[in-house]
């Protein structure tokens, strides 16, 4: 795969999450920002010299956070599949009892 593809790759998915993603200069380095949020310190991502390193560290950091919330345990909660069943279950009752 092409470098500049792959760069524009990065770039779009972060893009894609933080529609207001800017580049940001500051003193250490640097940095993708999205409004005040540095979108890679959740994950000590460190800030840069090169543009190009910093949007693959969001993108790190984008793709990191969907995985752990697609796994997390909260999200694992079968209280409201619980409830479907429930009311499924409910449907078939009832439509026996009318035959």
């Amino acid at each position: 795969m092409r470098i500049e593809i792959k760069r524009e790759r990065n770039k779009n998915k972060v893009l894609g999450q933080y529609p207001n993603a800017f580049v940001d200069h500051g003193e250490h380095g640097i940095r993708i920002m999205s409004g005040d949020i540095y979108i890679a310190e959740e994950y000590f991502m460190p800030e840069t010299s090169c543009e190009h390193t910093a949007w693959e560290y969001a993108a790190m950091s984008c793709k990191l956070t969907q995985n752990f919330n697609r796994t997390h345990p909260s999200r694992m909660d079968l209280s409201n599949k619980e409830g479907k069943f429930h009311r499924i279950n409910q449907r078939k009752r009832r439509g026996r009892r009318v035959k």
